[in-house]
């Protein structure tokens, strides 16, 4: 398939700095996920035809072409972009898979979500609203905060302005914080940890700030939590039964519209560097993308 447009994801930085779960041999081709057009078919393809507009998983996509096989395209619908379908599939399947399987949210649950204007914290912001919870947003600045919002957060909250758990209390109430998600880590886990109420679930989902969290075990005994990973790359073969469930609910909001990226920043597949150095320093607010150009457009 020719490759229309690439989304840079935190995994891709890593992946280059060799600093991934899943060390990969050189030389590789990064990029988690893009969209574009089916050029060519293998033999005994039936589901996919030549000029399908897909999105594709795990395809090496900060390139011209690739070959993918044909059961991890997804078509995109008419009226999305393909830089919108190649910024949705990896942070909002994820967040999906998040909220949905490994924190269980329910309508009315007060939901906190750390790292909010990133590509899978906002992410996380959207699916959790459309579940109907009320959700916090805490990021680090005004203008990631405002993009939780459109998104739907309730309430939001700057790291910068005063105490996490005092803002957290102002927004819903002392001892009523359900779910934390978290994709970054850092100082903020251990707060957003000891605001939760009894029983509540706390998800952790990544390290962007580079800082795996110490949690006191304790704080999970006292308060009956439920500490959960999720990670994007193994969660079908570990839970195939729910990752089927998810992936088909999911399909069914992004071809209702109600899925959509907000798209920061867009460069050019030769500005590939700078790209990814502005998802690195966490200066993205959503997804940053990669534009490929082809000589037949």
């Amino acid at each position: 398939m020719a490759i229309h447009a690439a989304a840079v994801n935190f995994p891709d930085v890593l992946s280059i700095a060799g600093r991934y779960q899943v060390k990969q041999p050189l030389p590789f081709i990064p990029g988690h996920e893009g969209a574009g057009i089916v050029v060519a078919l293998g033999s005994g393809v039936e589901d996919v035809s030549e000029g399908d507009r897909v999105a594709v998983l795990g395809a090496q996509a900060f390139s011209e072409y690739v070959t993918v096989a044909a059961a991890s395209t997804v078509p995109i619908p008419e009226e999305v972009s393909f830089a919108e379908a190649a910024g949705t599939w990896v942070c909002h399947l994820g967040a999906y898979h998040a909220c949905r399987s490994a924190a269980n949210i329910s309508p009315g649950d007060n939901v906190l979500v750390l790292g909010a204007g990133g590509g899978l914290g906002l992410a996380a912001v959207e699916i959790a609203a459309l579940l109907g919870a009320k959700v916090i947003a805490a990021a680090s600045s005004q203008d990631k905060l405002e993009a939780a919002r459109l998104k739907g957060a309730a309430a939001t909250v700057n790291y910068r302005e005063g105490d996490l758990r005092e803002k957290v209390r102002d927004a819903i109430g002392q001892g009523k914080l359900d779910v934390v998600l978290d994709p970054v880590g850092g100082p903020h886990a251990e707060s957003a940890l000891r605001e939760l109420a009894w029983g509540g679930r706390f998800i952790t989902l990544g390290y962007a700030s580079g800082e795996i969290p110490r949690i006191p075990l304790n704080l999970v005994l006292l308060k009956g939590a439920e500490v959960k990973g999720m990670e994007m790359r193994t969660f079908a073969a570990h839970d195939p039964v729910s990752a089927a469930r998810d992936r088909k609910e999911f399909t069914a909001l992004w071809n209702a519209g109600r899925i959509r990226p907000l798209i920061h920043r867009r460069f050019p597949l030769s500005q590939a560097d700078e790209a990814l150095r502005n998802v690195e320093n966490r200066m993205s607010v959503g997804k940053t993308i990669i534009d490929v150009v082809h000589e037949q457009q």
